[in-house]
């Protein structure tokens, strides 16, 4: 007869936990960081901005913008250089679908969670 696995734990509050991201090529291609970075760049139009609102090195911030535009079927962070205001970035529509669907996902990843969870009660 098998056991429940709340009947191998001691008393206590356990819950199941986990991180999620996606990736290609066996390196992380977006996750939490980048999907915060994207949307920082979208609100600022900049990745300089981005970076430093989120503690960020600059050159952390292109490296994973270089690797996410590089992963991606079209780029998801367009720059452009000089003008007036001295250039800045924009995320593409496509960028903004990604984001949208790994919301999506992390939202049912959530719920997953949540009811492996409630079997450890």
């Amino acid at each position: 007869m098998e056991k429940k696995v709340k009947d191998l734990l001691k008393k206590g509050a356990f819950r199941v936990n986990g991180s999620l991201w996606i990736e290609g090529d066996e390196q992380r291609f977006f996750g939490p960081g980048p999907v915060e970075l994207l949307e920082l760049i979208g609100k600022t139009g900049s990745i300089s901005k981005a970076a430093k609102a989120m503690g960020m090195s600059y050159k952390k911030a292109w490296e994973i913008v270089n690797r996410i535009n590089g992963m991606a079927a079209k780029p998801f962070v367009v720059t452009s250089i000089g003008g007036e205001d001295g250039g800045g970035s924009t995320i593409s529509a496509e960028a903004k679908e990604m984001i949208a669907w790994y919301r999506g996902l992390r939202e049912r990843f959530r719920l997953f969670l949540e009811s492996e969870s409630a079997r450890l009660k």
